[in-house]
């Protein structure tokens, strides 16, 4: 008689965990884990990318295994508080333990010690002067700074504040940031932009608005030449886990080095790092207006 194909599935689970345990040392540190959970885990994967609550037959499918073995793992998973069944309908979810892991997990998180990291080697690689900024009594307040190889000729200092009108940083903060925040010192850059002859940048407020709607289009903010004459600039938003702006990421120089392009290669690997960060911290959705 034929064992049925779930005693199949037990048995072969079963010589994978022995094998983890009478594999030569060698190969034990080659394979350095137990392979039936790796299996499993994919179910906790399928239900953390997926929209809704799912049934055992696509759950199992989207997992890449048969029902009767997937159900196993599930019915273990639950015990476990790692994935909830709604009685009624039968669908499977992420349980509330799933949810203790990812607050423990962005509880230690020390975003701005990542982004100081990452900021390194990013600088490495596009060899531009990079930054971070934070929201301050005064507004975009530059807490980190590291010069390309060649560096600007009036350079940042740390603890300067970016203007709200010419910085991408400004723009950026005033794209995402509530309006009861940004308005004051928005409106005291306006009025303080009659007494200039700066034509280049926005002179009402109607003219900013529209500014922070292309910031927000573009999801970044850029700014060419307005804060330092021939200088370029990216900002990046970081989110955390509710949609809140946590920083920006600045990468900025000369016109002949540095491409302002959207999609270039400065924007992309920018982006790249700021969408990287936020999912760290928890972000799954780019929000939109703050307001």
């Amino acid at each position: 008689m034929t064992a049925p194909e779930h005693d199949n599935d037990s048995r072969r689970d079963s010589e994978q965990d022995g094998d983890a345990h009478t594999a030569a040392p060698d190969e034990e540190k080659t394979r350095s884990g137990i392979q039936s959970i790796e299996v499993g885990f994919r179910l906790i994967e399928v239900l953390t990318e997926a929209s809704n609550a799912m049934m055992l037959r696509d759950l199992a499918h989207a997992a890449g295994m048969n029902p009767a073995k997937a159900h196993r793992y599930l019915v273990s998973f639950q015990r476990l508080g790692l994935i909830l069944q709604d009685p009624v309908s039968g669908r499977y979810d992420l349980g509330p333990f799933t949810l203790r892991m990812g607050l423990a997990h962005l509880a230690r998180i020390d975003a701005f010690k990542a982004a100081r990291f990452a900021l390194s080697e990013l600088r490495d690689a596009i060899d531009q002067t990079v930054g971070l900024a934070v929201w301050g009594n005064q507004g975009p307040t530059v807490v980190h700074w590291l010069e390309s190889t060649f560096p600007m000729r009036v350079p940042l200092r740390l603890g300067d504040v970016m203007p709200m009108l010419e910085s991408a940083a400004g723009r950026l903060f005033a794209a995402y940031l509530p309006e009861r925040q940004t308005a004051p010192l928005i409106d005291a850059a306006l009025a303080d932009l009659q007494h200039a002859s700066r034509h280049h940048l926005p002179a009402t407020r109607a003219q900013y608005e529209a500014v922070l709607d292309d910031v927000r289009a573009h999801r970044a903010a850029r700014v060419e030449g307005t804060v330092l004459p021939s200088v370029n600039a990216f900002c990046m938003p970081v989110f955390d886990a509710t949609g809140q702006l946590v920083m920006g990421l600045m990468a900025l120089g000369p016109e002949s080095r540095f491409d302002a392009s959207w999609g270039g290669p400065i924007d992309t690997a920018l982006r790249t790092l700021a969408q990287n960060l936020s999912a760290d911290l928890g972000h799954a959705h780019a929000p939109g207006n703050a307001r």
